[in-house]
């Protein structure tokens, strides 16, 4: 994924942008929308991670390569964006509403902040970032200039960077931010100032509305400074605000944002399968707000969204080879649509099929930090221990106050539901290891060492203990294929069931039908099968009519002319797979037979 965004941004001329300004090329030569320069450094982030993972000298190398191509382009008082502020340009923070420069900033301090945790604070990119935080900081400081971006982003950074560096004002800046929204200072537009996330003070919000990135992006900043701040007011508003997004106006694969129209949030229930927006970038969103009130309130409500939305949003983005992106995620695929041309950018969300690159980019790079940051997911640690919330094969290397843990973790989860976690390192006195049990788990158990395995409760389960080297601890989680019904008030999707195996929602493609996907109907009378590495479950097919009017007086409006292929076994694949093997029809939610 790294490489393809690479050729990319280069190709499509993001890069070059930063290059046109030393020389003296912009505005006339500057290529893309006014957030481009973001996607360089999100790139720059996803190559920071995977350098601390790997020590990759070619990717160390380009890192550096950007790093002095960006660094002349920064004036003197910290100001860097290619946008604005030269001659033909709109001034400086002319254009909060939709120029993007402080969002711009927010990614390029992330980038910066996940370059120092891998690198080292003495850091020519690291030093960049710091520069233009001061300079935000300055011209946006209590006696600077009143306003915010339109694009929440750079609230969540300065804590960032306040964690990674200890200086005040950058959590004060970040506070000043997130305390001016809401009071209407961006002014309206035709979605609603609630699209700038400016339409409501953030404490006083009950659930999230408008633009899904901006108002998930806002929450993570938000519990980023609660936590800072001992502020339990913040934290417990932007906890409801995601709890009740979670419980009305989330999807089933952990997607969100029901409107193209503004990609935004749909009212309580509103969740059309086929008109579903459910942007990647939102997924990423959620994964960070979800993991954030993880940590800050030990509620495993949090990690299961973000193991839901990994393997259903995030997953789902990118195809096998990683060189193309979904940018919006539907849950029913009307039409097969057709193969983006490989060679050109696709614009946005308007491709049918996964595309290489968009006239707007942020997916892509988006899905490339998340991916190379997965390990940042795994586990945490406190002075009690160590809690294992993502499972996958790893090593977890944590310290405690009485010495040094190192776990081999051991799975093909979700595949299979064994999680084997084996001691390798461990101090003498007693601490506790967790792990989460995840809320459809009903059936889990958990064994230690040659001790019979005991049933646990969705949640997290415990064992306390003084550890030694060679012990091993096994989580085995029922995965199994199961049928999922939804919330009555989701007029949608009413009379429809979905199958799920784990946390992986599955979905039926006309590939595997020789047929369009509206003419299945499932049998629910019997549970899923699983065969061959396979799940199928019973289905009957419908043959369709057009009609005059398509109403009437009877069920199906007289289209339904009858019922062919009864209890045909009918396989369905991963829902995020879906469209790896060329144009199709798809659905998650399958009607019901009568």
């Amino acid at each position: 994924m790294i490489d393809h965004c690479s050729s990319w941004v280069e190709r499509a001329g993001w890069v070059d942008n930063f290059d046109a300004a030393v020389e003296g090329r912009l505005p006339q030569d500057r290529r893309g929308r006014e957030f481009s320069d973001s996607d360089v450094y999100k790139l720059m982030e996803a190559m920071a991670w995977e350098i601390g993972r790997t020590g990759d000298e070619h990717l160390e190398e380009r890192f550096r390569s950007y790093t002095a191509r960006i660094a002349p382009v920064q004036e003197p008082d910290g100001y860097l964006n290619t946008m604005f502020g030269r001659p033909g340009q709109a001034p400086r923070y002319s254009d909060l509403q939709w120029g993007h420069e402080l969002y711009c900033y927010g990614h390029l301090i992330q980038a910066a902040v996940a370059r120092a945790r891998t690198t080292g604070v003495d850091d020519d990119f690291v030093r960049i970032a710091r520069r233009a935080a001061d300079h935000v900081c300055e011209a946006f400081g209590p006696e600077g200039n009143q306003g915010v971006c339109g694009h929440p982003e750079i609230e969540v950074a300065l804590v960032e960077l306040y964690r990674l560096t200890g200086e005040q004002r950058y959590l004060d800046q970040a506070r000043l931010f997130v305390e001016r929204r809401g009071h209407g200072v961006l002014g309206d537009i035709e979605f609603g100032a609630q699209y700038y996330q400016d339409h409501e003070p953030v404490r006083e919000q009950a659930v999230f509305d408008g633009h899904a990135v901006r108002a998930l992006y806002l929450a993570a900043g938000a519990a980023d400074l609660a936590i800072e701040d001992g502020d339990d007011e913040l934290l417990e508003a932007v906890t409801r605000q995601t709890l009740t997004t979670l419980a009305r106006r989330t999807y089933l694969t952990g997607g969100m944002g029901a409107h193209h129209e503004g990609e935004s949030f749909g009212q309580d229930y509103e969740l059309p399968p086929d008109r579903a927006y459910s942007e990647t970038c939102a997924g990423v969103a959620s994964v960070m707000l979800n993991h954030r009130l993880l940590l800050a309130t030990g509620d495993p409500r949090h990690a299961d969204a973000v193991e839901r939305t990994l393997y259903n949003v995030v997953a789902t983005s990118p195809a096998e080879d990683g060189k193309a992106f979904y940018y919006t995620n539907t849950l029913h695929q009307r039409n097969p649509g057709q193969p983006a041309d490989p060679e050109h950018a696709s614009p946005r969300a308007a491709s049918s099929l996964r595309a290489p690159w968009f006239h707007v980019s942020c997916c892509p790079t988006n899905v490339s930090r998340t991916i190379a940051s997965l390990g940042a997911y795994v586990a945490s640690v406190d002075d009690g221990g160590v809690q294992l919330h993502q499972y996958a094969g790893a090593t977890v290397r944590a310290h405690l106050a009485d010495g040094d843990v190192v776990l081999r973790m051991v799975t093909d989860y979700p595949a299979d539901g064994t999680v084997r976690v084996e001691v390798q390192e461990a101090p003498g006195a007693p601490w506790t290891l967790s792990l989460r049990v995840p809320a459809w788990a009903e059936g889990a158990t958990l064994a230690v060492g040659d001790e019979p395995g005991r049933s646990v409760e969705p949640g997290y389960a415990q064992v306390e203990r003084a550890f030694e080297p060679g012990d091993v601890v096994v989580l085995t989680l029922p995965v199994t294929a199961r049928w999922t019904w939804p919330d009555p008030r989701v007029d949608a999707v009413r009379g429809q069931v979905a199958v799920e195996r784990g946390p992986v929602v599955l979905c039926v493609e006309s590939v595997d039908l020789g047929d369009d996907v509206g003419t299945v109907r499932v049998h629910t009378d019997e549970a899923p099968q699983e065969e061959g590495g396979r799940v199928l479950v019973r289905t009957s097919r419908v043959a369709l009519a057009d009609t005059p009017w398509p109403y009437g007086t009877e069920p199906d409006a007289g289209a339904v002319q009858g019922v062919s292929d009864r209890d045909t076994l009918v396989p369905l694949v991963p829902y995020h797979r879906w469209a790896n093997r060329g144009p199709s029809t798809m659905r998650v939610w399958m009607p019901t037979a009568g």
